[in-house]
């Protein structure tokens, strides 16, 4: 079979195939994998998936069925993967919306290279920026007291430098014993992922930290209860 002929016989079914594919996002609210594929068209599309960790979907959220979980899921994943609103405290919220806004319209500090990096981005209106802004403050990180003891142990040093690098320093009452493991490996697996930047493992934290001494800390200091 020539070439020729094969191109005759696949560009029907290669055009089907695209048509399907953008007749289901034109009709789907936007999701992440979407996102992702909208990011695979923009020639700054690697520079998007590296801004946050891909470490939550839409039905993750809290409230997920709620017009914040909603908005969230909608404007933020335009320009890179979903954050958790956990990820700030409810004060350091309000600065971060402000500027991605400004970015989404254009406007201020990236703001024309988000534009150029993603083709029709959006800006959520007055209604919904109210919106959005007081679902992620309602769910947003309770922060450790800066006073709290354990911020003076080695331990807590080591803490306070591991997780501050990409969040808020949670409350170690947030979690109970038996759940602080399983949040500190996911942790370290967004950290792994966020290290990959870098290259080079001799640019990673050196010392080495120990995430063992950041389990055993939390858990010391963690909720007894399991009801919230």
């Amino acid at each position: 079979m020539t070439a020729m002929r094969l191109s005759r016989l696949l560009l029907p079914l290669l055009a089907a195939a695209w048509l399907q594919q953008g007749a289901a996002i034109a009709a789907d609210p936007p999701t992440v994998a979407q996102a992702r594929y909208l990011w695979s068209q923009s020639p700054h599309g690697r520079m998007l998936e590296r801004i946050l960790p891909p470490s939550i979907e839409p039905a993750q959220l809290p409230e997920p069925q709620s017009t914040g979980a909603q908005l969230t899921a909608r404007y933020c994943v335009q320009c890179h993967y979903l954050p958790n609103p956990q990820m700030h405290t409810a004060a350091r919220w309000q600065p971060i919306i402000e500027r991605m806004v400004w970015r989404m319209q254009g406007k201020g500090n990236m703001g024309a290279l988000m534009k150029d990096m993603m083709a029709d981005v959006r800006a959520p209106s007055q209604a919904e920026l109210a919106a959005l802004a007081a679902y992620l403050e309602k769910h947003a990180q309770k922060e450790i007291d800066p006073d709290h003891p354990a911020l003076r142990t080695t331990a807590g040093q080591i803490y306070s430098i591991a997780c501050s690098q990409c969040h808020a320093l949670p409350d170690p009452q947030r979690h109970t014993a038996s759940e602080w493991p399983q949040v500190v490996r996911r942790m370290q697996g967004h950290m792994a992922w966020a290290n990959t930047v870098v290259g080079i493992s001799a640019l990673r934290t050196n010392p080495e930290l120990e995430t063992a001494e950041i389990v055993r800390l939390l858990q010391r200091y963690a909720r007894i209860s399991a009801v919230r």
